[in-house]
Formats: structure tokens, C-alpha cells, sequence
């Protein structure tokens, strides 16, 4: 019975090939958000990559479900991607199928007709790649799928350096010399593209991002005004509204306090002053907080509890609760410069962009120095890119050109990079493995793919 059996299925006709797939779908996983969209639509959907619980509603919400929440004091937070790669599948996988449920922010992702394209951190370890492709084709049954190094897709978007009245290069051709710079939520990578591929020795990683500076601003708070240890997304809250990268960071220091004999209090020089108030939510009547000029009377008086009367508001107006920023604004983005502050022994952004450049033949350095482009999250913050330019050009040569700039989208330049290369569909047929290749082949022989190694 057993040999008939086994004759039987060895004479078995082939099954039917399976319909080729209708759409592309972009993801790029990061430590803070997704970033997810169809290639043909053109929108790219940034979705909170994380699973919160509230205390006060006793609500959990998932991915995009967040933006329904509306108190966010005490939220703990449930990050699936920690130092770039997830290391909660369980956490990452309810994401997901949040995300590409049919009520979700895609309308329904059909995974039997999708090719995904799903981004990477450089040197992701070997296991962290496996259960990716598990995942993908086991759990969710993708037809396709491309797992690209994250930073290498920014090639394929357009060149900030491009006139704005230039057209784009066409869908599917990168760039041909880029030095991308990712600052993102748990660290920063230096990755030089050339013609759309990395130079692997040349790739450096700064384990500094925005959750670090977003600890040391926490730390800072709890310390001069309230704690906020349990306040994680109000203070990223106030990173994102009101940090920002010094220029001089001795002389705003500086300026941010005073000498009288006792000891330092903080002032408002006037003009173009460092020091300002920020405005906590109530959750109630404000949802977010904001910043405004700084106003001593007025945080005196909230302080004392005596409300907010002026000639223009009656004396019942609700009291507000104010945060004053000094030296907050700027001493937590300087880590990305100065790590060693708080005893990190690194060189810094500045030095690792240049371990990077020195990494390369020395033709080509010109080139790339002449090509920076930061991107992610923490790319955002007022004077990020300015302080990097000055600081390579006190560094290099006299006379070498040096250009850096911010990517048009900095948060989604990634995933626009990821939806060009998509669009040439010859280029991507030429790199996707199929759902049969990998039941055939193995993870190995996908993982072999990936790298380059030739295998077909």
C-alpha cells in the first residue's frame, strides 16, 4: 500500500501555477513606526509599531488603533523592534495583522496576491532573518517577497540635492553615489549606496537614537521639575515639539542660565530666547501639549496656584500646567554628537559618518561626502543637519566639497524609495523568491538569495 502510494503521488500531475500577484506591498518595519503602502498608490501610511495599555480607560490598542486613544498619561508602551530587529514575533505578528486586517489603515491586504517588501537593518543576525521569512510565508502566505536592506532603498528615492524642477529619475534606477545616514528610534546607521548597493565594510552603526534621547530628557525632567519616569509619551511629546541641536553648545548653555550669588536660576534673555514654557495636556481640553514664549509672571502665578486672570481673561479660566525649558531643549540631542557626556564611548554622528568615509577607496570619498542624506525620525530635529555639515567641513580638506541635507520625507523616504524600486517590475521579478521557491528550496537557499550569492 505504501509503495502504490508513494507511486501514485511520484505520477501525480504537477499542481497549476499558482495567478502571478496583483500588488506590491512596501513595509518598512522601524523600532517607532510602520510604514506601509501599496506601490501603485502612492501613499505611505505611518502606523505606530507597538502594542499600548492604558490604566485609565483599562483599553489595549494595537498599531493604529492609537490614535482613538484619548489619554495617553502613564501609557505603557509594548515595542515588538528593539536596536532595529524585532525580537517580540508574537507582538509584531498582532501588528500586522492589525494592520493588514480588512478594516485596517491598507483596506484589507489579500496576501495570496501580494509580493511584500520588507526592509532590514544592516547585520541583522541570521535567526532574526529566518523568522522573518517564516513568518511571511508560513504564517501569512505571501506570493512574493524581497527583504532589502533598509537604508539601500533611499537610492531608488529622489535626490534632495535635485532641483526642484527636475524630473526624477525613472522607477527602478538609483542613485549612484549616497551616503545615508538613518537616524532612527533605538540607533543611527552610516550605509554608502553605490548604484543601489551597500559597501559592506564601509557600513557603520551609532547605538544612539531618539528612545535614547528621549530617556535622557525623562531623566532630566524627573530631576528639576516632576517625575515623568511613567510619562514616556509625553515626554517624547515634548522631544519632538520643542528639543533641538545646538550649534554652540557652550554658548547656549550659557545663556540659559545666570549668576547672582546663589545658586544658578534660569532666565529669559528676550528675543530670540532658548528658554520657553510648555504646556502640559490635560487629556481633557488639551490633547497634546504645546510650547509658547517664555512668560515668568505667568508661571509664577500657575505655580502658586492663582489661576490665569489677565485684563483679557476672567479669573476663572482654568489653570494650566506649565513646563518650563531651558537647557532641556538642547543637552539630550547633543548626545548624538558628544555620546560621551554620559560615558557612551563613541565617536559621535560626526565621527562615525567620517570611520565610514575612511572606509572607502579613497577616489571615491569625494563623492559621497558631496552626497549625504539623513533620514528618520530623529532626522527631524531643528538643526540636526546643520550642526553634521559644519562639523565635516571643520574635518575634511580645505576646499572638498561637503553637502548634506534631509530627505523631502525623512520619516517615509525609505518606503518612496522601496515603492520607485517596485515599479520597474522587471528590476523587482529579477530579486523577489516566490512562496513555492521557498517551500522548495529551503530558508537557507532564501537567505543565500538575499545576499547576493548567485544561486540561480
Amino acid at each position: 500500500m505504501a509503495r502504490q502510494k508513494a507511486h501514485s503521488l511520484i505520477n501525480a500531475p504537477a499542481p497549476a501555477p499558482a495567478a502571478p500577484p496583483t500588488a506590491t506591498l512596501i513595509l518598512d518595519a522601524g523600532a517607532h513606526t510602520l510604514k506601509a503602502g501599496f506601490s501603485t498608490a502612492g501613499t505611505c501610511h505611518i502606523i505606530p509599531n507597538c502594542l499600548a495599555r492604558s490604566d485609565r480607560d483599562r483599553r489595549t490598542y494595537i498599531a493604529a488603533d492609537l490614535a482613538s486613544c484619548r489619554d495617553f498619561g502613564e501609557l505603557a508602551v509594548r515595542r515588538p523592534v528593539e536596536r532595529g530587529y524585532i525580537v517580540d514575533w508574537s507582538g509584531e505578528k498582532a501588528v500586522w495583522e492589525h494592520v493588514f486586517a480588512a478594516g485596517g489603515v491598507l483596506g484589507g491586504v489579500v496576501a495570496a496576491e501580494t509580493t511584500l517588501v520588507l526592509t532590514e537593518q544592516p547585520g541583522a543576525p541570521a535567526g532574526t532573518a529566518r523568522m522573518s521569512d517564516e513568518m511571511v510565508f508560513e504564517e501569512f502566505g505571501f506570493a512574493g517577497y524581497y527583504r532589502a536592506l533598509g537604508p539601500a532603498l533611499n537610492a531608488y528615492a529622489p535626490s534632495p540635492f535635485l532641483p526642484s524642477t527636475a524630473p526624477p529619475p525613472p522607477p527602478g534606477t538609483p542613485l549612484e553615489c549616497l551616503l545615508v545616514v538613518d537616524a532612527g528610534h533605538s540607533h543611527t546607521t552610516v550605509t554608502p549606496l553605490y548604484h543601489g548597493r551597500p559597501l559592506h565594510p564601509a557600513c557603520r552603526r551609532l547605538d544612539i537614537g531618539g528612545k535614547l534621547l528621549t530617556n535622557h530628557l525623562k531623566q532630566l525632567l524627573s530631576a528639576r521639575t516632576f517625575d515623568v519616569h511613567k510619562e514616556v509619551w509625553l515626554v517624547n511629546e515634548i522631544k519632538e515639539d520643542a528639543c533641538f541641536v545646538s550649534q554652540h553648545f557652550a554658548r547656549d548653555l550659557e545663556r540659559t542660565w545666570k549668576h547672582n550669588g546663589s545658586p544658578r536660576t534660569k532666565v529669559d534673555d528676550g528675543g530670540d530666547s532658548i528658554v520657553q514654557d510648555y504646556i502640559l495636556p490635560d487629556y481633557e481640553t488639551i490633547t497634546r501639549g504645546f510650547t509658547r514664549p517664555h512668560d515668568p509672571t505667568l508661571t509664577a502665578r500657575n505655580r502658586l496656584g492663582l489661576g490665569l486672570a489677565t485684563t483679557s481673561t476672567p479669573a476663572t479660566a482654568p489653570k494650566e500646567h506649565i513646563l518650563t525649558l531651558g537647557n532641556e531643549r538642547f543637552v539630550p540631542p547633543e548626545l548624538l554628537f558628544t555620546p560621551s557626556d554620559i560615558g557612551i564611548p563613541s565617536a559621535g554622528l560626526t565621527g562615525t559618518v567620517l570611520q565610514s568615509l575612511a572606509a572607502l577607496p579613497a577616489s571615491l570619498r569625494p563623492a559621497f561626502l558631496a552626497n549625504i542624506v539623513v533620514v528618520g525620525g530623529t532626522a527631524l530635529l531643528p538643526g540636526l543637519v546643520e550642526r553634521l555639515r559644519a562639523e565635516l567641513r571643520a574635518r575634511v580638506e580645505e576646499g572638498t566639497e561637503v553637502r548634506v541635507a534631509r530627505a523631502g520625507d525623512a520619516v517615509g523616504n525609505c518606503w518612496l524609495g522601496g515603492a520607485r524600486m517596485a515599479r520597474d517590475g522587471g528590476g523587482l521579478g529579477r530579486v523577489v523568491v516566490t512562496r513555492g521557491e521557498y517551500f522548495e528550496h529551503g530558508e537557507g537557499w532564501v537567505r543565500r538569495r538575499f545576499a547576493g550569492k548567485g544561486v540561480r
